[in-house]
């Protein structure tokens, strides 16, 4: 092998490290949060949006998630190290990451001191579904179960909720039976990761973009586009439980299209 062959090679592996950078990035952001709001020195600390950071971490990670299989096809330089591999980074970037997020807002509960613990959920079963997916050959042109990154953007949107919107707005949300409500829907969410539930396809039929062949991608945009006109706060974490819903509706044509 030459040198030009060898480099050509490890580009894809390159692009899925710094996927797994970003996510233990991320999960120092999600720390320093903890470490800030217990900060006795520095009565700015706990101000900075150290779990915004993570959660823009956690997205790039996500991006470089895509772009490595996609040069690995495009050079046909897949190998079976590099699966290994991009399971391996997505554990951190999809899981322990959004698994840190979780715990840092439920920790926020005053009442309910034991509620942090169902974040750890997240990172377990991210991992048992990786390692699941990685011999499931039925998923090929979709999902079996909700993928490790779509669960990571519920969390990641919670995040610039918990960070940035104004409280009158979004208050309920951090409240105690609001907490309780978000701990729930990440033991369900963790749940559908290693479920049996067909997930549709995002990839749209370029060869024929009628609505036929395309109408459940069309339908998903659709409402994604109102969801963030309507619920600019909420919107990213809410495109994803838009996407576990009609995956609900559309299972049979999903089945039947694998």
């Amino acid at each position: 092998m030459n040198l030009f062959s060898a480099i050509k090679s490890q580009i894809p592996n390159t692009i899925t490290l710094c996927n797994l950078t970003c996510g233990v990035l991320a999960s120092i952001f999600a720390i320093r949060y903890e470490i800030a709001a217990y900060d006795t020195f520095s009565d700015n600390a706990s101000a900075t949006p150290y779990l915004a950071y993570a959660a823009s971490f956690i997205l790039l990670g996500i991006f470089f998630d895509f772009f490595d299989g996609l040069f690995a096809r495009l050079l046909k330089v897949a190998s079976p190290i590099g699966k290994e591999l991009d399971s391996l980074a997505d554990v951190v970037t999809s899981g322990v990451a959004p698994g840190l997020i979780l715990y840092e807002i439920l920790s926020t509960s005053e009442n309910i001191s034991w509620l942090k613990f169902a974040a750890l959920l997240t990172p377990a079963l991210a991992a048992y579904r990786l390692a699941k997916f990685n011999l499931d050959t039925r998923q090929s042109h979709s999902f079996r179960g909700l993928p490790a990154p779509a669960n990571a953007i519920i969390w990641v949107g919670l995040a610039f909720v918990f960070e940035f919107a104004p409280m009158h707005h979004v208050g309920w949300l951090f409240s105690d039976s609001g907490l309780v409500c978000t701990a729930v829907l990440s033991i369900v969410t963790s749940l559908l990761m290693i479920g049996e539930l067909p997930m549709f396809s995002l990839k749209f039929n370029f060869k024929d973009l009628s609505w036929s062949s395309n109408y459940i991608a069309y339908i998903f945009l659709i409402v994604c586009i109102a969801l963030i006109t309507l619920f600019t706060y909420y919107s990213i974490s809410l495109i994803i439980l838009w996407y576990i819903l009609l995956s609900l509706i559309t299972q049979k044509n999903t089945a039947k299209n694998e």
